[in-house]
């Protein structure tokens, strides 16, 4: 199997969804090292705090998906975590992760898990600025707040708030905020597209595997399609 090369992109950029995940197991090394290879713009990823506040790369909330030993990812030890199989794999830390993206000249599209203390999201752009990528960085987040304490940390950070669904209380909140928008690709339409570009707001979209979806809202004009398998 390989990846989707569409004929047409325009102005979009595209990011690899945990990964080059359609052909990898996904928020794993090799999967990210796969995008990196490809032309992908930026990887994207998932951080958790582990219950000894460590930062590990998972997705789900526990592990029963992907590996045989089931445990509750953020209330486990790091170095637990670490041990557990994930598919013949093993959970990335944030720095693995970083380093791929530095290593291959991708942007990281840092997906914050779950609320969390300042305090750990500080260490965590602290982390990242030491590895002198905080400007090849952006964060996402279901949780608003996550992404309030980046801006009082960092106020010109780039951010995007994930959500399934766009009303007036979203582009409130993107407005207020100055955060740019991550959303489910079916809940986008040319005219949302259109409104968050004339109040200068940058729109991503998750996640978009159909070769047809993806050229329709390339042609609504998005900036960013986020894929397990169109490169």
């Amino acid at each position: 199997m390989n990846t989707i090369k569409l004929k047409f992109y325009g102005n979009t950029k595209i990011i690899a969804h945990r990964g080059l995940s359609g052909l990898h197991v996904e928020n794993t090394v090799s999967a990210f090292k796969a995008a990196g290879k490809a032309s992908y713009f930026g990887i994207e990823t998932d951080v958790h705090v582990t219950l000894d506040g460590k930062f590990i790369v998972f997705h789900d909330d526990t592990t029963k998906r992907l590996s045989p030993i089931n445990v509750n990812v953020e209330k486990t030890n790091y170095a637990v975590l670490r041990m557990i199989p994930v598919k013949l794999h093993r959970m990335p830390n944030l720095k693995e992760y970083i380093e791929c993206c530095k290593e291959y000249g991708k942007v990281a599209v840092l997906e914050l898990k779950n609320p969390m203390k300042k305090e750990h999201l500080a260490n965590i752009i602290r982390e990242i600025e030491s590895a002198g990528y905080l400007d090849s960085t952006v964060f996402i987040s279901f949780s608003a707040q996550n992404l309030i304490f980046i801006r009082e940390i960092k106020p010109d950070q780039n951010v995007q708030f994930l959500t399934d669904q766009f009303n007036s209380n979203v582009l409130q909140l993107l407005l207020e905020n100055r955060f740019d928008l991550d959303i489910n690709y079916t809940a986008l339409s040319s005219e949302i597209i259109g409104k968050c570009h004339d109040n200068g707001i940058k729109v991503n979209c998750w996640t978009v595997n159909e070769p047809a979806d993806a050229e329709r809202l390339i042609d609504y004009g998005v900036d960013y399609i986020t894929t397990n398998i169109i490169e």
